[in-house]
């Protein structure tokens, strides 16, 4: 584990708003040289805090104008039936995220769809027929707030 000061964790918070700023520019937002924030950038990859960088999508953009969260119980448990179900799952191309969670439910997944039509077709023909697919709770996105996080 990494001892993390101040500065790493604005720097952190400044990365996640726009991973995509100059090293200048958030050395300029930091009171840092460039190549200070450089180093610091480097020393944070290293130590493996920045689990690589990703484009987020806006889905909404993309004419996926509703997202659904969905609480996902197997029917029948066993290593097997996990690894079939994520196997599965992870082709289904409206499938953005799989979660494999403790509590009520074994999975959480997050889908997007054009519309709730759409969403009801990809529910029933895909989801649902799953290997090992139980129950299933959806709940929808009104709204969302990217937060920094615990830092």
């Amino acid at each position: 584990m990494i001892a993390l000061d101040e500065t790493d964790r604005e720097l952190i918070r400044a990365l996640m708003r726009d991973a995509a700023q100059s090293t200048a520019a958030l050395g300029r937002a930091l009171g840092l040289s460039q190549p200070a924030t450089w180093r610091r950038i480097r020393r944070l990859e290293e130590a493996g805090v920045f689990a690589g960088r990703r484009l987020r999508l806006d889905a909404e953009a993309l004419g996926f104008g509703v997202t659904v969260f969905l609480g996902v119980k197997l029917a029948r448990k066993g290593r097997v039936s996990l690894e079939d179900f994520e196997r599965a799952v992870a082709a289904i191309p409206e499938v953005q995220t799989v979660e494999h969670v403790l509590g009520l439910y074994d999975y959480r997944l997050r889908v997007v769809a054009r519309d709730l039509p759409d969403f009801e077709r990809v529910l029933r023909r895909r989801i649902m027929t799953l290997p090992g697919a139980g129950e299933v709770e959806a709940n929808v996105l009104l709204s969302e707030e990217r937060l920094a996080g615990p830092l």
